[in-house]
């Protein structure tokens, strides 16, 4: 006989009754297990069909008639239990064991018996309430140990995910929630195991999981640490939702908010080509009726002077007075067709949509340029030009000839708002706003100013606040044009009687060579 065998002590019962059959149920166990060490191996009654001798058949134990057979060698036994009342029976093992044959007697083992019954009585009813308790909560708990394995749940848990208990107790959580073999190494996943191992508290997230027909479900986690010797998890607690139906009903109410707020950008889109086809039209009836105002009074004067040029040569009282008159109405009549030309040609600048012929210009060269054009009418307009222009400004990209342009008509203005013959000062700057890696051109006059109603409407069409005969208001339409194009911004600031300043603001090339705030 082997160590082991040694520690192990074997029980023979005496007696088949119903205690016999009610302490084989409750004790009969694999004395293999760790920490037992003893073993009911044999029963015996006279009446071999008594419920206790059935049931030690049943567990494969020995069965005998006579209580004697437990002295002999064979049955090996260290330890008599009496279960049965009769003290006779009790006398008589006493008088006949062998001496390394224990005995315990009936009402000893009753004593113990019934005050294990009370206690286990006690545990069952605080596990039936517990096990209420656990299955009456609503939200779903696991118990898992740190190897992953799953070993308790509740029926909310059974009912969400649409398992068995015997599907679920023993497997591995990855297992049971993402039908993954191996545990959960995706990168776009977080395990809240592996979370709460590595911060040692609590973890709560959401996180999608598979049920027992493969659907997707959305779970809110709320995973908890136990504790045990010496600071290590000894299992976790999962106590989760469902929120699958709260998602979906999130989901139902973003897309109506998607449809709602496509239907209305749609209805706003249709209302905005709606207002600016009308801008349009308007626009277009304001231009058109600008334009033929502007044309119709040198045509019709012309047509009047053919018609009365007509009228003489027909009567024929063609003399040296009569040539005079002529040349007279010739010259008007000239007159009349440049200021057409005039008004055909800014029509064109202000329409143009042709590319434009990009290069390095030197701005403070095209001031010196459009002074230099411009010099006979800032003598005739007695105006005096101060200049203060920045030699290190660097270089801008754009078309120089539109630039001109701009420059052109705004030193024009300038003169023309100084016409009153006391004359005036024009004062030109250029500085670089390296910060905003911008330049600005800036033109002063200390002419009459704009009334501030008038400001708001400078850049339109065909506004002008210059004498019948001096313009047609579309020099600083076709001026804004060109600097938008260039992705710069033209402003102005008057007070009237103090003066006007213009100020143009231009990109200096990026690294690049590209425009800043190109558009």
């Amino acid at each position: 006989m082997n160590v082991e065998a040694e520690k192990i002590i074997n029980i023979g019962i005496v007696g088949g009754g119903l205690l016999a059959r009610d302490v084989l149920e409750k004790t009969y166990s694999d004395y293999r297990k760790k920490d037992v060490r003893a073993k009911i191996i044999a029963i015996a009654d006279n009446d071999l069909t008594s419920p206790g001798v059935a049931k030690a058949r049943e567990l494969g134990l020995k069965v005998t008639g006579d209580y004697r057979d437990f002295f002999l060698p064979v049955f090996d036994i260290h330890l008599i239990m009496v279960l049965t009342p009769e003290r006779e029976v009790f006398k008589e093992i006493l008088a006949t064991k062998p001496d390394h044959i224990r005995v315990l007697a009936y009402h000893v083992f009753d004593m113990f018996w019934r005050a294990t019954n009370v206690e286990e009585k006690r545990l069952r009813s605080q596990t039936e309430e517990f096990e209420t308790i656990f299955n009456a909560i609503q939200d779903t708990i696991v118990v898992i140990t740190p190897e992953r394995e799953i070993v308790e749940v509740n029926e909310a848990f059974l009912n969400t995910m649409g398992y068995g208990r015997d599907e679920v107790i023993g497997r591995k959580c990855h297992e049971i929630f993402q039908n993954f073999a191996e545990p959960c190494k995706r990168g776009d996943f977080v395990c809240p195991l592996e979370e709460v191992i590595k911060n040692r508290q609590t973890n709560q997230q959401i996180l999608t999981r598979v049920d027992h027909k493969g659907r997707i479900r959305y779970i809110e986690v709320s995973m908890f640490p136990i504790w045990g010797d010496k600071g290590k998890i000894s299992k976790f607690i999962e106590i989760s939702r469902d929120i699958t139906d709260r998602k979906k009903q999130e989901e139902k109410i973003r897309q109506r908010l998607e449809r709602m707020v496509e239907e209305r950008t749609r209805e706003l889109k249709e209302t905005h080509e709606k207002l600016l086809h009308q801008d349009k039209m308007a626009s277009l009836g304001k231009l058109a009726a600008s334009v033929v105002h502007e044309i119709n009074n040198p045509v019709a004067g012309m047509f009047n002077f053919i018609l009365l040029m007509k009228r003489i040569i027909e009567e024929k009282d063609l003399d040296t007075r009569t040539a005079e008159r002529f040349v007279q109405y010739l010259g008007l009549m000239e007159t009349e067709t440049r200021r057409v030309s005039r008004i055909a040609s800014n029509l064109l600048a202000f329409s143009r949509q042709s590319k434009l012929e990009l290069k390095p210009v030197d701005i403070n060269r095209l001031i010196e340029k459009t002074l230099l054009l411009n010099g006979n009418l800032l003598k005739i307009n007695r105006v005096r030009v101060e200049k203060s222009l920045d030699v290190e400004l660097p270089e801008i990209v754009g078309s120089e000839d539109q630039l001109q342009q701009v420059l052109m008509n705004l030193v024009s203005n300038a003169a023309e708002a100084m016409d009153a013959g006391e004359g005036g000062i024009l004062t030109i700057e250029t500085r670089s706003l390296s910060a905003d890696s911008i330049i600005m051109i800036s033109l002063t006059d200390t002419g009459a100013g704009i009334p501030e109603e008038n400001l708001s409407k400078l850049f339109e069409p065909f506004f002008t606040t210059k004498k019948k005969g001096k313009g047609v208001g579309l020099g600083l339409s076709v001026a804004y044009g060109i600097v938008e194009e260039h992705g710069g911004t033209i402003k102005v600031e008057s007070k009237p009687g103090k003066g006007t300043t213009f100020r143009v603001l231009l990109p200096v090339p990026s690294g690049d060579g590209g425009l800043h705030g190109d558009r």
